[in-house]
């Protein structure tokens, strides 16, 4: 126990939580914080929120998983506010007080949302009017923020807060936009799930390769997607930056479930 990696994870009660218990939890020595207790491991119960309720369970911490926020693309400003931008930025508050080397912030592809949302050729693949799209395509690297929610927003912001906490204190922050992680893992219904998809298992891939990533990795922020044939965000980066080598792979074919919400949750 004593040579594993202490990782704090945030929001551990959430679904990538789950699934860093499940997949990672040999490999580290996890503790987090959450609004409800998690029996599996020490917890935290506190709001991220009120950064001095927060800060003992930062002690002796190796790296932090950020992924303690209000997830939903819908959410109203004040629970972003609350959440998402005074949260996150007391648990780099917290990381840089306690001394900590390294914090993986689970930002999001609705930090550059609106290139899909309105812009084809990758508007094209989201509507599902495949036919009308020349191959092979440019995957999106985008230079500017493009947000298309206070969620995306707030992501935008955590970014923009951690290349200045690596910056000024020199603490190394990898920032995972994350296409979409869902329960089932099974993105075959809807063309936008099967670009975004980032499976359960490419998941727990990905956070663990940033946790161990060298700190020579000051500042980073890179894609979080399965190798989908209908991905639109580049994750070659991902591979070069941190060694990421996806499992996984979506399609294109799918077959729409009613119910099933789209890429702005809905």
């Amino acid at each position: 126990m004593a040579d594993k990696k202490r990782v704090l994870v945030t929001g551990m009660a959430g679904q990538i939580g789950g699934i860093i218990r499940r997949e990672l939890g040999e490999r580290y020595e996890l503790s987090g914080i959450d609004q409800v207790n998690v029996e599996s491991v020490p917890s935290t119960v506190a709001d991220i929120a009120n950064l001095n309720d927060i800060l003992s369970a930062f002690e002796d911490i190796d790296a932090v998983v950020h992924l303690g926020a209000d997830p939903s693309p819908r959410a109203s400003w004040e629970s972003v506010l609350s959440s998402n931008i005074i949260g996150t930025r007391n648990v780099y508050e917290a990381a840089r007080l306690s001394g900590v080397k390294r914090v993986v912030f689970a930002s999001s592809n609705h930090a550059v949302g609106n290139y899909p949302m309105l812009q084809d050729p990758y508007k094209a693949i989201y509507d599902g009017r495949l036919g009308e799209i020349r191959r092979p395509f440019d995957p999106l690297t985008p230079d500017l923020l493009r947000p298309d929610s206070y969620y995306g927003v707030s992501k935008a912001f955590g970014e923009s807060l951690g290349s200045y906490f690596h910056d000024e204190y020199g603490i190394s922050i990898i920032c995972l936009r994350i296409g979409w992680v869902m329960t089932p893992d099974d993105p075959t219904f809807a063309p936008s799930a099967l670009s975004l998809w980032l499976s359960h298992q490419d998941a727990a891939q990905l956070i663990q390769k940033s946790i161990d990533a060298p700190q020579s990795v000051g500042f980073a922020v890179v894609n979080g997607e399965s190798d989908n044939a209908l991905s639109i965000w580049d994750i070659d980066t991902t591979r070069r930056v941190l060694g990421y080598e996806p499992q996984d792979g979506a399609g294109e074919n799918w077959t729409e479930i009613p119910g099933r919400p789209g890429p702005m949750g809905t």
